[in-house]
C-alpha cells in the first residue's frame, strides 16, 4: 500500500505519446482523457520566430518533411503532417502551435502544463510565450522548465513569479547552487540520474524544490520512484501509471 501523501503526481510526456503521435492535439486529449495531473510538451521556434510543438531539432523523425524546426516558417510547418509516422489512423494530425496549446488546456480543467522550452531562448521570444500564458490566466496551472540554465534565466528575468524547473540529465558539482541562482521550483532529473546517485533525491528535498523524474515507463520503475518519495513521475504511459497507482494505493 502506498501512503496518499507519497503518490507522485503523473506527467504524461509529450502528452499520451504511447497511444497518439507525440506532441499533437491528439496526444494532449489523449493525456487528459488518460487521468495526467500534467502534460508534459517541448517548444521550438520557427524560421518565422513562432513558438511551435515539437522536440527535435529537425521535422525528420515526426512529420512527412525534412529539416530543421528554426529553418522552416510557421506556414511550411504547419503543412506538414505530424500524425501518419505513427498510425494512419493520425493522418493529419498538424504541429501544433503554441496558442493552440494555450487554447486546449483553457478548454480542459484539471490539467497543468509542464512546458520544456528547448534550446536557448531570446528574450522577446520568452516574453511571447509568457504573455500568452498571462492572458488565458494560468499562471497557477503552468511550470517553465529547460536543460539550458540561460534560458530559465531568461523566464526568470521577463516573469519572477512564473514557477520554473531546471532539467539536468548529469549532477555537476554545484547543482543546488546552479537551482539557487536561478531561483526554480523544481530541478527534474532523469531516472538512472537518481539511480547512480542515491542521495541526491534527498538533498533536493532538503533544499526545498521538487523532484519530477523523466521518463519511466515500466512498473518497477515507478515502483522505486514512488517508494523513493518523487514528486511526479514523467511518463509515456500516464494510463497504465495511473492504474498501477490505483492498483497500489489501496
Amino acid at each position: 500500500m502506498t501512503p496518499a501523501s507519497t503518490i507522485p503526481r503523473i506527467i504524461a510526456h509529450r502528452g499520451n505519446s504511447s497511444v497518439a503521435p507525440q506532441n499533437t492535439l491528439a496526444a494532449l486529449e489523449a493525456a487528459w482523457r488518460a487521468g495526467a495531473d500534467s502534460i508534459e510538451i517541448d517548444l521550438q521556434l520557427s524560421a518565422d520566430g513562432a513558438a511551435v510543438v515539437i522536440h527535435d531539432e529537425t521535422v525528420d523523425a515526426t512529420t512527412n518533411g525534412s529539416g530543421a524546426v528554426d529553418d522552416l516558417d510557421l506556414a511550411e510547418l504547419r503543412r506538414l503532417d505530424a500524425g501518419s509516422w505513427f498510425s494512419a489512423a493520425y493522418a493529419g494530425q498538424r504541429i501544433p502551435t503554441f496558442a493552440e496549446a494555450i487554447a486546449f488546456l483553457e478548454a480542459r480543467r484539471g490539467v497543468d502544463l509542464l512546458l520544456e522550452l528547448k534550446g536557448d531562448w531570446p528574450v522577446d521570444a520568452a516574453r511571447g510565450v509568457v504573455d500568452l500564458i498571462r492572458t488565458a490566466g494560468l499562471d497557477s496551472r503552468v511550470v517553465l522548465q529547460s536543460f539550458s540554465p540561460a534560458t530559465v534565466a531568461v523566464l526568470a528575468a521577463v516573469a519572477p513569479g512564473l514557477r520554473r524547473g531546471l532539467l539536468v540529465g548529469e549532477a555537476g558539482e554545484d547543482l543546488l547552487g546552479l537551482c539557487t541562482e536561478l531561483g526554480v521550483m523544481a530541478c527534474n532529473p532523469h531516472g538512472e540520474l537518481l539511480r547512480a546517485h542515491p542521495g541526491l533525491l534527498a538533498t533536493l528535498h532538503g533544499a526545498g524544490l521538487q523532484v519530477m523524474v523523466w521518463t519511466a515507463n515500466e512498473p518497477e520503475q515507478w515502483a522505486a520512484l514512488t517508494a523513493a518519495g518523487v514528486d511526479a513521475i514523467i511518463t509515456d504511459r500516464p494510463d497504465a501509471l495511473r492504474g498501477w497507482l490505483s492498483a497500489h494505493s489501496t
